[in-house]
């Protein structure tokens, strides 16, 4: 077994101690919902859009994507998937060096809708205790995987539930001019877009996309940082798709 299965399977056992029919975390560990979430400063103008990747990180196509990021002075928002983390855990570190927020995509990508609250507690709280060890306790939101879930998730998610309102659908195809252009045309302010940096057509797409839009005068935050500037207090269990500016 090596060290992440091994790593793994002790999250586990100390995830089922406390997951119960009344899931408590132990005092020891604050909830993800008590936890600081660093937000940079204010972003001058209104033109803001929020880029998400979810299913990472991957191990050959995250680390371009993120250099990509960091040469165009880009901030953006990643869903890991847990199974992933043992992969590249150096570029979940490199992630929260750079400035990204960072968020869970469940363990092992399951639907979260019809899980008994023990489960649900192994896919995301234990995703959560996998990348504390990695970057300490910090605020990490969640993205239920297909972007669903039913009243029994968002009462457990113990954060702001992320989904979006931009899709270019680049899990379809290898086409990377059509990627490219839906992200562009579709794009307003306070979108929030979905993507897959497990994808090298998708790193090729939406880094041309950032080209494109900052020409026409777009910024990119992070989603805490966008709801920062649209005067959002997120609260725990509550959706959030798109934020514009409504003044």
């Amino acid at each position: 077994m090596n060290r992440w299965g091994l790593l793994w399977r002790i999250f586990l056992v100390g995830i089922l101690l406390f997951c119960g029919l009344i899931w408590l975390p132990p005092a020891d560990v604050p909830a993800s919902s008590d936890l600081k979430l660093e937000v940079p400063g204010p972003v001058e103008g209104k033109k803001l859009v929020a880029l998400t990747f979810d299913d990472g990180p991957h191990p050959e196509f995250t680390g371009p994507l993120l250099e990509g990021l960091r040469e165009r002075g880009v901030k953006a928002t990643f869903f890991l998937v847990g199974t992933q983390i043992q992969y590249a855990p150096e570029l979940v570190s490199r992630m929260a060096r750079e400035g990204h927020q960072i968020g869970v995509h469940t363990y092992s990508h399951v639907s979260v809708v019809g899980l008994e609250q023990e489960e649900f507690c192994l896919q995301v709280e234990g995703t959560r205790r996998l990348i504390y060890s990695l970057l300490g306790e910090r605020e990490l939101w969640l993205r239920p995987p297909y972007g669903i879930l039913d009243e029994n998730a968002q009462h457990w998610a113990d954060s702001p539930v992320v989904l979006w309102s931009v899709d270019p659908e680049d899990w379809k195809d290898t086409n990377v001019d059509r990627i490219r252009e839906h992200i562009v045309s579709h794009t307003r302010d306070g979108d929030i877009v979905l993507l897959h940096d497990i994808y090298p057509t998708s790193v090729e797409a939406v880094l041309e996309a950032i080209d494109q839009l900052q020409k026409q005068g777009f910024q990119f935050v992070t989603v805490a940082q966008l709801m920062e500037e649209r005067g959002v207090v997120p609260e725990c269990g509550q959706i959030y798709k798109r934020l514009a500016d409504s003044s």
